[in-house]
């Protein structure tokens, strides 16, 4: 057994998802602050954040990506964005694939965990129908995004912004090179640009196991519950969102106003897709009226589905949660959805995550009250970007000091990794428990 075996032996699955990220993150920084990876010099905290920001695909940007990173910049970028978004296990076992490398039972042991598989079975098999899946979305839409940036940027630049954008898109980044932090604002009339864009994330959001069911759906007969909540949250959650936004921004000058109808429309479908963790945006989101805000912070705190390539809570932990609500409320002593009971250890789990989410983004926010002079609605709204790894700024990110950076950093290193899995990575050693101790009620509520 070789030395990064033990190593790797030594740690529980989450603690090695975990250091994974930092090990990716810190690499990325590095290759970030060498001097050929920007126009004008940068800091490392810089290079720190924009390789945070990067590989836990969240989008929020100290720096304009298209003017201060240079060729060689922006692809370190767009490499640390396509491993963040893929998960390290898969995108390195892709990678040991290539060189045609044998997978062990320990990697693939890490795999099934990472991708939530009942067994190791198949593992190896999913990572390859994952590389192929990704590699198709991927280049599709690249490949439809540059008919519309061809003709305007040229070829060389067209097809590079097509790339960047199609691969940040589909791993619910939110990166953009379209200079002057304007990220799409120019496509907001756009039908062509924002369903294209709007698909990508969408499917990069709602997770592989999730697609691969669907696409599969036809030979094997049969739709998990999992998948069937996936696609129905995902669906209720972008009606309802158009539909507000819609309704509350229809006479704000500086963001619907001055629209007509279709594109109202249109920008407050796109408004409603891209707090789910990518972070794009047609209108300016700083022009935002506190009620919309509000909306936009509470799509984010959920997030995209498991698997996916987006943070925050989850699409089913948000449907979970909402069925033990409900199964309270009308007395039942079992959690039910579509007719299948959900096990206890699901609801604990979907318990803990809620709470530790919200302690989190409690606790950032606390913390950045008290350092940074700024309205709380615009610091609320950060932390929550930050923690759904989602990119959607009031204009905050610009202005943080040290602190604020080294706090929203860690924020968004629990929102891709899961608050409950970073928390579960540091704890040393668990020991089960042996005795059994008697009940005692207690008031609550």
């Amino acid at each position: 057994m070789d030395l990064s075996t033990k190593i790797k032996s030594s740690l529980k699955p989450y603690q090695l998802v975990v250091l994974s990220y930092i090990a990716v993150i810190l690499a990325g920084s590095l290759l970030l602050y060498l001097p050929i990876a920007s126009n004008i010099p940068t800091t490392y905290i810089t290079a720190l954040w924009t390789a945070t920001s990067a590989v836990c695909v969240t989008g929020l940007v100290v720096v304009d990506t298209a003017t201060h990173y240079t060729f060689f910049g922006q692809t370190v970028i767009l490499l640390l964005i396509q491993i963040g978004g893929l998960g390290y296990m898969t995108a390195m076992t892709i990678i040991a694939l290539l060189l045609g490398r044998k997978v062990s039972i320990f990697d693939r042991t890490l795999i099934s965990d990472t991708l939530n598989l009942y067994s190791i079975q198949g593992a190896v098999k999913l990572v390859k129908l994952i590389a192929f899946f990704v590699l198709v979305i991927e280049i599709t839409g690249a490949l439809l995004l540059s008919l519309r940036f061809i003709p305007r940027f040229g070829l060389i630049d067209g097809l590079w912004k097509s790339l960047f954008h199609s691969v940040s898109a589909f791993n619910n980044a939110g990166f953009d090179i379209m200079g002057n932090f304007k990220s799409l604002t120019e496509y907001v009339s756009d039908p062509f640009v924002n369903i294209i864009i709007s698909t990508l994330i969408i499917i990069g959001g709602i997770g592989f196991m999730t697609v691969s069911e669907i696409i599969l759906h036809r030979k094997n007969g049969a739709i998990s519950l999992h998948t069937k909540m996936v696609i129905r949250t995902t669906i209720l959650l972008l009606i309802l969102a158009t539909l507000l936004v819609l309704v509350l921004e229809y006479h704000n000058p500086k963001t619907l106003g001055n629209l007509n109808l279709f594109d109202k429309i249109l920008a407050s479908f796109f408004q409603a897709v891209t707090p789910r963790t990518a972070g794009f945006n047609t209108i300016d989101t700083a022009s935002l009226l506190p009620a919309t805000s509000w909306l936009i912070i509470f799509l984010m705190f959920i997030g995209a589905s498991p698997g996916g390539t987006g943070g925050g809570v989850k699409t089913t932990t948000f449907a979970v949660g909402i069925a033990f609500i409900w199964s309270i409320l009308q007395g039942k002593e079992k959690t039910v959805i579509m007719n299948k009971s959900i096990p206890s250890i699901t609801i604990r789990k979907t318990i803990a995550i809620l709470f530790i989410a919200f302690m989190l983004v409690f606790f950032s926010t606390f913390a950045l009250l008290s350092t940074l002079k700024a309205p709380p609605l615009d610091i609320l709204f950060e932390v929550t970007s930050a923690f759904g790894t989602v990119g959607l700024s009031r204009g905050l990110t610009t202005n943080l000091d040290f602190t604020g950076k080294i706090i929203l950093m860690f924020t968004m290193l629990a929102g891709r990794v899961g608050p409950l899995a970073l928390l579960l990575s540091l704890v040393v050693k668990t020991k089960p428990s042996v005795i059994t101790y008697p009940e005692e009620k207690i008031s609550i509520g």
